[in-house]
């Protein structure tokens, strides 16, 4: 069994940003972190271990301090934490900053906002927490019920992958051709990287392993990008989902991980499968753990 990595995965820059910001301000002071700091259970427990409460409510926050997750907030969410008395530490990725500005020059100039992302996530939620009038679409039949404007300003979540964003930018194009329509690519390089490094490993694998946490947005997309050039594709959170059933000897092996993913947690899938090549060519020396 062979094992490759893609040339991009795991935490991205704004992630691991994000991570020591909390642990640094945890060493002077109690901490709650508002909403998960990220989508990844892994990360979670070792904040928590470190004396970090997590709370998705203002209003359930019993320490002085809170900081606003790496996915961002809107300004009207910022000011009902302060309203609260509670001083706020912001964590927010600077690509996300970078989506929020966009957004807000497009409305500034006279477009009508269309986000393209998931209306439920909480970077989304804070995209468009600021916005009196505003559109949230994620596919074809989105696109479908959009009413017309003379003007369209699209931006997307960042972690949604270009393809899809580029290609409902299009639909929008085609539906409305007497409006404008004006794109501005908020897609994160990070995202971008990892989404053609997946593809680039699917196509040279006969399974795929994506890690990530299971609400990971950004870690979705990517089993889902392998799933299209590869057949057999896991999404795992760590090494104790792995089964043996997945797996031949004669398997190429690819792993990728979503930008949350710490590199232990990685390390720990690279390590469970090269146990389990030994296993296929050394049946009788080594053993593997079935997750």
């Amino acid at each position: 069994m062979n094992i490759i990595r893609a040339e991009h995965l795991g935490m991205c820059f704004g992630v691991r940003d994000a991570i020591a910001l909390a642990l640094n301000r945890a060493q002077s002071e109690p901490l709650t972190i508002l909403g998960d700091l990220v989508h990844n259970e892994s990360v979670l427990s070792a904040l928590r271990e470190r004396g970090i409460s997590i709370k998705q409510r203002a209003e359930e926050v019993e320490t002085q301090t809170v900081m606003v997750t790496a996915h961002g907030a809107s300004e009207r969410a910022l000011e009902r934490t302060r309203a609260l008395g509670l001083n706020i530490v912001e964590a927010t990725c600077p690509l996300v900053r970078l989506a929020h500005r966009a957004v807000a020059r497009l409305v500034q100039e006279g477009y009508h906002p269309v986000i393209i992302g998931k209306r439920d996530h909480v970077e989304v939620r804070g995209l468009t927490g600021d916005l009196e009038q505003f559109d949230v679409i994620l596919d074809e039949g989105d696109v479908e019920q959009l009413a017309p404007r003379p003007r369209f300003g699209v931006a997307a979540q960042t972690t949604q992958p270009i393809e899809r964003v580029r290609h409902l930018v299009r639909l929008i194009r085609e539906r409305f051709p007497h409006s404008e329509v004006r794109f501005i690519d908020t897609v994160c390089q990070p995202t971008k990287q990892r989404q053609d490094a997946a593809v680039e490993l699917a196509r040279r694998c006969d399974v795929v392993v994506v890690v990530g946490g299971s609400n990971s947005n950004n870690t979705r997309e990517l089993a889902r990008t392998c799933g299209r050039h590869c057949a057999r594709v896991h999404h795992v959170q760590t090494a104790a989902d792995l089964r043996i059933e997945w797996f031949r000897p004669e398997d190429t092996v690819g792993i990728t991980a979503g930008t949350s993913t710490p590199d232990a947690v990685i390390d720990g899938i690279h390590e469970w499968l090269a146990q389990l090549a030994v296993h296929f060519t050394q049946p009788g020396e080594v053993a593997c753990r079935n997750g």
